[in-house]
């Protein structure tokens, strides 16, 4: 049977945008996604790389210039709230004409939702139960909705993937913390200037306010080893932990961390990678940070983005063997991902320096930078 009916799980990143170009291929894409409509997070993350050509061949990129975050630069302050270095942040409306945008990703993901609504199905508020293939589709059990046979089923529901769980395996097999956390929240107000990236770091600590897109959001990424488990469902754990990491920080850290123990919008995770030694059993399939999450400094989306077009490609070329098809999507796509891997070190040095001394160099070179001057 020549695979023409794909169920997609999650409509986020990945999964309308691989929606998008099936329809396209002449597949039949149906979505599903257990929250209840779109997401609606205001966290800022960039659509960069192999990724930007392809949001501008499904034509959506006039709508994300429009949606662009309102940061051009980076401002690294102390504990006073004095300006130590900037740093320019091209991804921003400054950057519209650069090869890349930043946006919430809220934005990010209704832009392409909309790109693929009018030719996929979506299934909001569902989920899936049970999984059963053989080789020529797979039996898919949902919350709600009747049970259903398609030709190939796409894992593209994040980190916590439960359809990898349910084809592959329990989480702590596969996913891999690296000892830094990151908490976020709205803050439901403007940026006192909607033009920077305000940060502030301690030796394994980083606190920001960024002014996203006229509603500033703040970030918590801190370094802590000794957390590896924890319930994602606990936001009571998680509000403990964020306070007490950040206790005794100076600029306006007390203040936001008031609002921490105040908001009922805190998104609270482990920064991991995903390490799985195939991303396909059979005729399922994983994408994005299902497949492998790496993303430290916003390349997650971008690495979706550009995963789904691939996929899509081989499934395309190959529609009689998905078998191929999957194969070919899995070694172009890890091709891209490993040189993320190997880049997060990297990004927590720069990022959440571990030790005094590490931030001192970090901010010595952010002055040395050409723009970073103050």
């Amino acid at each position: 049977m020549t695979p023409r009916s794909v169920l997609i799980s999650g409509a986020g990143v990945a999964g309308p945008t691989l929606a998008h170009w099936l329809a396209r291929h002449g597949f039949r894409p149906t979505v599903v996604e257990k929250a209840a409509d779109l997401r609606s997070s205001g966290n800022p993350v960039d659509v960069r790389g192999a990724a930007f050509p392809v949001v501008e061949a499904m034509g959506v990129l006039p709508r994300l210039r429009a949606a662009a975050t309102s940061a051009t630069g980076m401002l690294l302050l102390n504990a006073a709230g004095r300006p130590v270095a900037r740093l320019p942040l091209p991804g921003g409306r400054a950057g519209a004409g650069r090869r890349e945008v930043e946006v919430p990703r809220g934005d990010l993901a209704a832009v392409l939702y909309e790109a693929a609504r009018g030719d996929a199905e979506f299934l909001f508020g569902d989920s899936i139960a049970a999984l059963h293939q053989d080789g020529h589709g797979v039996d898919v059990t949902f919350d709600r909705a009747a049970p259903r046979r398609f030709d190939l089923v796409v894992g593209a529901d994040g980190l916590h993937s439960h359809v990898r769980r349910l084809a592959f395996g329990p989480e702590r097999d596969f996913v891999r913390p690296t000892g830094i956390l990151v908490a976020t929240l709205p803050l439901g107000e403007p940026a006192d200037d909607p033009s920077e990236v305000h940060v502030h770091n301690a030796p394994g600590r980083l606190v920001c306010v960024h002014p996203s897109r006229g509603s500033a959001v703040a970030a918590f990424i801190f370094r802590r080893p000794d957390i590896t488990a924890f319930d994602h469902h606990d936001t009571g754990l998680h509000k403990r932990i964020v306070t007490e990491s950040h206790a005794g920080l100076g600029w306006r850290v007390p203040g936001l961390l008031d609002r921490v123990e105040s908001t009922d919008a805190l998104y609270f995770d482990a920064v991991s990678t995903v390490d799985l030694p195939s991303w396909s059993r059979g005729r399922i399939t994983l994408l994005g940070d299902a497949a492998s999450c790496v993303s430290l400094l916003g390349d997650g989306s971008s690495l979706a983005i550009a995963g789904a077009h691939t996929l899509a490609a081989a499934l395309a070329e190959h529609p009689a063997d998905p078998g191929t098809a999957l194969a070919r999507y899995e070694a172009a796509h890890r091709a891209r991902v490993i040189t993320k891997q190997r880049g997060i070190k990297r990004s927590a040095a720069l990022l959440v320096p571990a030790t005094r001394l590490g931030l001192a160099t970090r901010n010595l070179a952010a002055r040395l930078w050409p723009a970073g001057r103050s």
